[in-house]
């Protein structure tokens, strides 16, 4: 772990690897050569340690060279009853990678809130989903909220780099016709829709929480984390509190399963088995077909189970 921690990070490439190289040699080295064994392990602890120290010091920033569709940070103003969120996103996609950046602000009443629908979004493995929760306004108005790695210009997202300080973590607050038609139109990724069963006060507490870390994160930016610190992670870490039977489950880890957990848990519709309901909510065809319609959430939602 300590030699891809220093791998990972950020001095110049041919440094970070014979750092590594060293590093694990040395380990190695201090078993087979330090006597008794007691000494070893002791040095050995100390230098992991060193390493271990130096990495968690290791500061996250928002000031960075960003790539366009993450270099604004979105944020939250409070007024009464009133909320208005300051740079939803709504990128004008031409294809994956080519896109006009737009943000836009809009003012909501709390009043008006009273479903969520989470978003379940499939790029490979059936076993890892990305997790995006929305939040609806008299079901005409929905606010998407995708946790995501905040990348740099020209940086990639690798599994392993997300379990080592190389990405910032980001709250994208966005038009669905954004963040929900990259994945269906352009992405190609399995996307599935399920409408939330909750009481309209939770969900107005869980939509303020989330707000809460947006606005935090503008001023005080955070680390991702692959396993701990990651979009179902942080899902879960904003709605448990207002969960009274909220448990841990190992299908918060591999989250391509967390429908199946939160349908046992009857937080989603039950009208239907879970095999049912899961290819009743696939909603890549409804999201190709709206395209830029201006009613691109209410098309996708039209029939859905529970909607």
């Amino acid at each position: 772990w300590a030699s891809l921690a220093i791998y990972y990070s950020n001095p110049p490439e041919s440094f970070r690897l014979v750092a590594a190289i060293a590093y694990f040699l040395v380990s190695v080295l201090v078993f087979l050569m330090i006597r008794p064994r007691l000494r070893a392990v002791v040095v050995f602890i100390g230098i992991f340690a060193a390493v271990l120290i130096w990495w968690l010091a290791i500061p996250p920033s928002n000031a960075r060279d960003w790539q366009p569709d993450v270099a604004v940070l979105p944020y939250a103003t409070f007024n009464g009853n009133m909320v208005t969120i300051h740079n939803i996103r709504n990128c004008d996609y031409r294809t994956e990678t080519d896109y006009t950046v737009r943000h836009y602000d809009k003012t909501l009443d709390l009043a008006n809130l009273n479903s969520a629908d989470l978003f379940l979004v499939y790029w490979g493995s059936p076993y890892i989903a990305h997790t995006m929760i929305s939040f609806g306004f008299d079901d005409e108005d929905f606010l998407c909220i995708s946790i995501e790695t905040r990348k740099e210009k020209g940086e990639g997202y690798s599994s392993i780099k997300g379990f080592f300080k190389q990405y910032e973590l980001t709250y994208v607050v966005a038009d669905e016709r954004d963040v929900v038609r990259l994945r269906t139109n352009f992405r190609n990724e399995d996307v599935y829709l399920y409408r939330l069963k909750a009481q309209p006060e939770t969900i107005r507490r869980i939509f303020l929480d989330y707000l809460r870390e947006v606005n935090r994160l503008k001023d005080a930016p955070e680390w991702y984390y692959a396993l701990t610190g990651n979009c179902t992670t942080a899902l879960r870490g904003h709605t448990a509190p207002y969960n009274p039977d909220a448990k841990l489950d190992w299908r918060i880890i591999v989250n391509g399963f967390v429908d199946q957990f939160i349908y046992e848990q009857q937080i989603l519709d039950q009208s239907l088995p879970l095999a049912e309901l899961r290819a009743e909510s696939r909603v890549n065809a409804r999201g190709q077909a709206a395209d830029q319609d201006p009613d691109f959430s209410l098309r996708i939602r039209e029939g859905l189970p529970g909607m």
